[in-house]
């Protein structure tokens, strides 16, 4: 009796290559989400029946029509040259000349260190705990609900973020003053996995290299997320039940109730902490090649917009109405 073995759909081979280079569930749900894109602006054909004049075609209407920024611009354009390259064996060799998406000078919001105050006091809990080392570390929202408790260096008083952006590692401040707090915290934390660990829960993901060498660690209380899940999980793939860390709308929402709450005037999220870490420090005499190790800024030039801000703040100019006012 003959059999056919169906190819897997594009989309799941996209996946299963994306998780074999190991690169971040965020870059996954955006890669799968230019490549449907892709495939529905040129009505349904399947990319290997098109190729770089179907992405040109793409990237400009993005540009044009749809007023993408850049940066969304570029993350389709990667998305798609990966398809070409690692799904389907075609790779685009010649350069993709498309109608470019402008690039905007943006100066990112800052909170000043009174409104930062205002803010965290209008938190409380484990809530107030992630923005207070958000802040204090001037992390990246998924590298707060992706901390690990083997990643908190009491003892040097620094934390390890683990695969950054751009697949880095970096160290960062661990603020003194969070110290007795985190220890409480995980206190908890470990209580919660021991009682998951007799329930027949317990696992975590680990890196697919370590898993790879010591099947038995994903149980391990050094692996487990700073801040897990209320809810447990279960992966049929592999096989694994265990607790992810909290969803990462919850801070993100948290903190813009505690922005209102607080009524400061400003556009708040939860990366408008790392800019106010980096721009506090700045003004708090800090190199700013420090900073840039600290942040794990790739090129200077990214790092320096704070500069531009705290020298916006302390401008000695004074306004022509205001000596106009004192005559």
């Amino acid at each position: 009796m003959n059999s056919t073995i169906k190819e897997p759909r594009l989309l799941d081979r996209l996946r299963s290559k994306i998780q074999l280079k190991g690169y971040s569930r965020a870059t996954d749900k955006n890669y799968s989400y230019w490549v449907k894109r892709y495939i529905l602006f040129h009505g349904k054909r399947h990319p290997t029946d098109m190729g770089r004049t179907e992405i040109e075609v793409f990237l400009s209407h993005l540009a044009s029509q749809q007023l993408v920024s850049a940066s969304s611009q570029n993350q389709a354009l990667s998305a798609l040259l990966f398809l070409y390259k690692c799904v389907l064996d075609q790779p685009i060799d010649e350069p993709v000349n498309a109608i470019r998406a402008k690039r905007y000078d943006y100066i990112p919001t800052v909170l000043s260190v009174t409104e930062v105050q205002k803010l965290l006091s209008s938190m409380s809990g484990t809530l107030r705990l992630m923005a207070e080392l958000t802040y204090g570390a001037g992390m990246r929202v998924s590298e707060t609900h992706g901390l690990r408790v083997q990643d908190i260096d009491f003892a040097n008083k620094r934390i390890l973020v683990r695969d950054g952006k751009g697949r880095k590692d970096r160290f960062t401040l661990l603020p003194e003053s969070l110290i007795r707090q985190l220890q409480q915290h995980l206190l908890k934390v470990k209580a919660l996995h021991l009682r998951d660990l007799a329930s027949g829960y317990g696992a975590s993901v680990t890196p697919r290299a370590y898993a790879r060498r010591k099947s038995c660690t994903s149980k391990d209380f050094i692996w487990q997320f700073a801040f897990p899940s209320a809810s447990l999980f279960h992966d049929s793939s592999t096989g694994l039940s265990g607790r992810w860390h909290v969803h990462i709308s919850t801070l993100q929402k948290a903190v813009q109730r505690a922005s209102r709450k607080a009524n400061i005037g400003k556009r708040v999220s939860v990366h408008t902490l790392r800019h106010s870490f980096a721009t506090h420090l700045l003004q708090g005499g800090c190199d700013v090649r420090q900073i840039q190790l600290l942040l794990g800024h790739s090129h200077i030039n990214t790092t320096m917009v704070y500069a531009h801000i705290v020298d916006a703040h302390q401008l000695s100019v004074v306004s022509p109405l205001d000596k106009y006012s004192a005559v």
